[in-house]
């Protein structure tokens, strides 16, 4: 692409012009067509990665205020992975702006970690030419997702934690979980389970295994609190 295809391109795929056009350049081009390591989207990368990161932890912080550092920490580790990177560096069409040497031209398909390093780079050109406010925009608006996805599936897969983090935090106490009883065969067992916070027992559940049972207990104790939709069962 041109200089002026490049600039058309990004401002088509991130809404956003850009009034330094080196800043584009160097944000799009590999070090295998560079001319040495320092004129190539790795120190954009490097700044891009950082940038990322503080933009999503202030969503997080913002969107979340009842989750602790450590639920935080998990989905900001995942948002800003290396796979979501690239993932929107396709869906934002960046592979197609990327200069890269003869050597990697000749690769069916680009890696995950250049195509994940060019959007980086991208974020931080943007924030180099626009600031803050530009680049924060671009990225909520195009990370917003995965970031729902994200912790809707940590929820999900976390009841028990969710769920004594709460009762520690609120209720000054930490859910017991009580087998009630056990069906079936010993190779097809099924065990009933309830969650029990100070004196109050919350609905059991039943499950193929333990684990399971006490995670659907958890679920159902957070629906009765009000901290669950119920159609989440």
């Amino acid at each position: 692409m041109s200089t002026a295809e490049l600039l058309d391109h990004a401002q088509q795929v991130a809404g956003y012009r850009f009034q330094n056009p080196d800043l584009l350049i160097a944000a799009v081009t590999h070090a295998s067509l560079a001319e040495n390591r320092l004129s190539s989207n790795e120190r954009l990368e490097f700044l891009g990665d950082a940038i990322l990161g503080m933009i999503v932890c202030e969503d997080l912080f913002d969107k979340y205020p009842d989750k602790l550092e450590g639920e935080l920490t998990k989905i900001k580790s995942v948002v800003v992975s290396r796979r979501i990177c690239a993932k929107m560096a396709d869906e934002l069409g960046l592979g197609e702006m990327l200069r890269v040497g003869k050597g990697m031209a000749d690769h069916a398909e680009v890696p995950c970690s250049v195509k994940a390093g060019v959007f980086e780079a991208f974020v931080a050109a943007m924030y180099l030419d626009g600031g803050i406010d530009a680049v924060r925009e671009f990225v909520l608006t195009h990370i917003h997702r995965h970031v729902q996805r994200t912790a809707k599936s940590e929820n999900k897969d976390n009841y028990k934690s969710f769920l004594q983090q709460h009762a520690q935090k609120h209720l000054a106490a930490t859910p017991r979980y009580e087998a009630l009883d056990e069906k079936g065969p010993d190779h097809s067992k099924c065990f009933e389970v309830a969650v029990v916070i100070n004196a109050r027992r919350f609905p059991s559940a039943w499950a193929p295994n333990k684990k399971e049972a006490e995670q659907r207990a958890a679920l159902l104790a957070l629906q009765e609190l009000e901290l669950a939709p119920r159609e989440t069962v």
